[in-house]
């Protein structure tokens, strides 16, 4: 009898879900979207004692892991172009938390390491960020949250070459 209840159970919950999509509910891209824009208002919220952006974070976290990295190494790492990253990189070296110096190598190729303020900034940050990504996914179980990131990598890596500026992580 349980396993009856059980599948009886499972057929109105998901009726529920058909009942309640929509023609935008029902497309994956709104609905992307629109997490995005509440993934966004829950990082200003819970760093709003930062001013820093999620891009900005972003760029902070990948000088933190990796020191030295140029502007297009920095696109590449973010799958952001390269006129958003210096762009972003000149507001963060505003405030004192980046700072950038000609390569050795090749004067032309500015490098990008954070300054001690920088350091400090994004580690401070990073419980504040840490609860923003928690409050998104808090609604799904915790075996839900690991399928939710194996799909959003998967459907990030099968469509990379799409996004205006590629994605393309150390």
């Amino acid at each position: 009898m349980r396993g009856r209840e059980s599948l009886a159970k499972r057929r109105k919950k998901s009726a529920g879900v058909a009942a309640r999509l929509t023609p935008l509910r029902s497309r994956p891209g709104f609905l992307v979207r629109r997490l995005h824009q509440i993934h966004l208002a829950l990082f200003l919220e819970e760093c709003k004692a930062f001013a820093i952006t999620p891009v900005q974070y972003g760029l902070l976290t990948a000088l933190s892991l990796h020191p030295g990295l140029d502007q297009v190494s920095l696109a590449a790492e973010l799958g952001i172009d390269r006129t958003n990253v210096a762009d972003v990189l000149k507001r963060l070296a505003a405030r004192g938390l980046v700072r950038r110096r000609a390569s050795e190598r090749d004067r032309r190729v500015k490098r990008a390491y954070l300054s001690e303020a920088g350091v400090r900034l994004t580690a401070r940050m990073h419980g504040a960020m840490q609860r923003a990504q928690a409050r998104l996914i808090a609604p799904l179980a915790p075996a839900e949250r690991a399928r939710l990131m194996d799909f959003l990598t998967r459907l990030v890596e099968a469509n990379n070459q799409y996004g205006r500026a590629l994605f393309r992580p150390r």
